[in-house]
């Protein structure tokens, strides 16, 4: 009986075979599912800044002064890519992991300017986005057999 041996596996390439692919693709889909949740709520957000000026107050002066009005259309915008590249990465889209790392980038800076008007909120925010990061950043691609 001949025995074959399985071919070594190149450390440059990760594929669906390598070790740990299970929590790297347990991470895409979390980051995925974090980024339509996080991506409504920014929406919801946006929405509540843009019909009334008085839904949040500013703690003290800040160098990164908008109109809440302004600050409104910024999460509803935002909210709406991330929203969508979200479920991109849900659909194993090709472009949703490059465009959500990107986005993940953007909403931490939208979150680190916005942290007067939601402290709270805000760290949370950015805490999702670098998970987010990490995990679309990490995660591998499957295998192609031929």
């Amino acid at each position: 009986m001949t025995q074959h041996a399985a071919p070594p596996v190149d450390p440059k390439h990760r594929t669906a075979t390598t070790e740990g692919s299970a929590w790297a693709s347990g991470g895409t889909t979390f980051a995925g599912v974090l980024m339509m949740v996080s991506g409504i709520l920014s929406v919801l957000n946006g929405i509540a800044g843009i019909a009334a000026d008085d839904v949040y107050t500013r703690l003290g002066s800040y160098v990164y002064e908008f109109n809440l009005t302004t600050w409104g259309w910024i999460h509803l915008v935002i909210g709406v890519l991330v929203a969508v590249t979200g479920w991109g990465i849900l659909q194993g889209m090709d472009w949703a992991r490059g465009v959500g790392i990107g986005l993940a980038a953007l909403s931490m800076i939208e979150y680190f300017m916005f942290l007067p008007y939601s402290p709270f909120w805000s760290m949370i925010s950015i805490a999702i986005a670098v998970f987010v990061i990490w995990a679309l950043a990490t995660a591998g691609r499957p295998s192609t057999t031929k």
